[in-house]
Order: C-alpha cells, then structure tokens, then sequence
C-alpha cells in the first residue's frame, strides 16, 4: 500500500509556472501586473478598472472544515481545477491568510493535498507583505496615538475649539 504524501511534500514537488506567464495567459500584460518575485504577483488597480466586468464570480466565503482539514481554500483551489479541467477561463484570488499557520492554530490558507496553491510556504508565511505592513503600522499605534492625543489637547485649549463650537479644520 503506498503512502500519500504530506501537503509539503506535494507543494515543493510541484512545478510552477512564473507569474508572467500565467497572466499573459488572461491576457494580463507585464505593466498590469505587480510582481513578488518569480510565482506571485496582484493585479493593478488600473489593469482591474480598464477592463468590463464578464463571466461568473464564486464566493468561497464561509464553511466548517472537514476533520481532514479541507476547508475555504480546498473548496476554492478544488473547484477552479474541476472548471479548467472543463475548459473554462479560470482565475483564483485569494487573501493573504492570517498568521494561525505560523503559529500551528490553524491550517494555512493554500488548500490542500493535491488541491492547493503553490508555493504554500510563502503564502502562509509572508505571501506579499501586507501583513507585514499592518503589523508594522500597528506597532506604531500607542506613540501615534500620543502624539494625536497632544495634538487634540493642544487644540482643545484654542478658542476654536472651545464648547458648542466645532474646531476648524
């Protein structure tokens, strides 16, 4: 009896496809496109706005996982290859996952198996930064509060924003 390989051991076993390709392939050009290396890549908001909205929209947005793990991602990977298969124009968009892979809460946002998006360890652990992002932007919260606090105080002891008037802006 053979053994199935681990979610891992099918990621890095897959062979990619660079990004430019896959978007010329939708008929993306290399200007429309941002990439993060050789694999990943967002659409510009410009590319988005110049093109009139056709074909179909499936929203993967809520589901229990099943207790082999398969859940959202599963679900939305699966269904895209079973819509190729048949020959349609398929596109996946996905979110940048939250940091419970990391951390082993909760399983990553790639899918699956033979269902899943490649390369799984980047997307789960950093995908395009955005997290980073927000991370950094929060950690900067408490002494940007202070400093908007001072400002408000400040402000407060003017005659403009004295009480039953509202402060200039």
């Amino acid at each position: 009896m053979s053994t199935v390989p681990s979610d891992i051991e099918i990621a890095q076993a897959a062979k990619m496809r660079p990004i430019a390709d896959v978007a010329a392939e939708i008929g993306l050009t290399p200007d429309e496109i941002l990439p993060y290396g050789r694999y990943k890549a967002k659409i510009t908001p410009e590319a988005a706005a110049k093109r009139p909205p056709k074909g179909r929209l499936v929203l993967v947005s809520g589901i229990n996982p099943t207790p082999a793990g398969e859940g959202k991602s599963t679900v939305t990977v699966g269904l895209a290859q079973a819509l190729r298969k048949m020959g349609k124009k398929v596109v996946v968009a996905i979110r940048e996952p939250s940091l419970g892979p990391v951390f082993g809460v909760k399983g990553g946002a790639t899918g699956g198996g033979y269902a899943q998006i490649v390369p799984m360890d980047e997307i789960n652990l950093h995908f395009t930064g955005d997290f980073h992002a927000i991370t950094a932007r929060t950690t900067c919260w408490p002494p940007w509060s202070t400093i908007t606090s001072t400002m408000a105080t400040r402000s407060a002891s003017t005659p403009a924003a004295s009480p039953g008037r509202a402060p200039s802006t």
